[in-house]
């Protein structure tokens, strides 16, 4: 399950309303993760909302308009979460260290959720993807531009920038996979091991994000 919220304060599904459909995109997020799309029905989603299938129609016309609706805030907030790193101050590495901080965060709080952001791209319908994949290009830009200013400032050695941002993009991503509230590590955590990890990946100098002593 899910963090009601997260580091940064934000409360999940907080954008839906009324409350019923909040309930049944709840319902649908929880049984795609558990099942997968293709294996959920309507059914399955009404009954974890305590309604009738029939009240899942008033909001949603169909199960793919479902997983729709929760891939676009998902991808808005991952793209919301790396421009406005990228767009803060400091030098590129600091920049890097706080995106990757914030959304390694994210995808660790809000692990179930962003399993079906992130790997239930192919169920939707092609006009939705292809709205989901543009989003996805500009948190890719996003960090992209990071990179390649460090790059350009001499802070960080990378002879291939997209390549190294695709792979840091994975590495990001591939926390919702794996990540269980069961675990030795809280999201805050996983976020700072991960932004470590990615620094060197980069080449950064060790004199570019200031050592915290504990």
């Amino acid at each position: 399950m899910d963090s009601a919220a997260d580091g940064s304060g934000y409360q999940a599904w907080s954008e839906v309303t009324p409350d019923a459909a909040r309930r049944l995109l709840v319902a649908a997020v929880e049984a795609f993760a558990e099942r997968g799309y293709h294996a959920t029905t309507t059914r399955d989603i009404a009954g974890r909302a305590g309604m009738s299938p029939a009240a899942l129609y008033i909001h949603y016309k169909t199960k793919e308009e479902l997983l729709h609706r929760i891939s676009r805030i998902g991808h808005d907030k991952a793209l919301e979460i790396l421009e406005t790193a990228a767009a803060g101050p400091g030098t590129a590495a600091e920049r890097l260290d706080a995106a990757v901080r914030s959304f390694v965060g994210w995808h660790a709080a809000h692990h179930t959720t962003a399993r079906v952001v992130q790997y239930e791209l192919d169920a939707l319908a092609p006009e939705h993807r292809g709205e989901i994949v543009a989003l996805r290009r500009e948190s890719d830009a996003a960090v992209r531009r990071i990179i390649a200013e460090g790059v350009g400032s001499g802070e960080f050695d990378v002879p291939d920038v997209p390549g190294t941002t695709l792979a840091v993009l994975s590495l990001c991503i591939d926390v919702a996979r794996w990540f269980s509230t069961a675990g030795h590590r809280t999201p805050d955590e996983v976020g700072a091991l991960y932004a470590d990890l990615v620094l060197r990946m980069v080449g950064a100098r060790p004199a570019a994000v200031p050592v915290v002593q504990k």
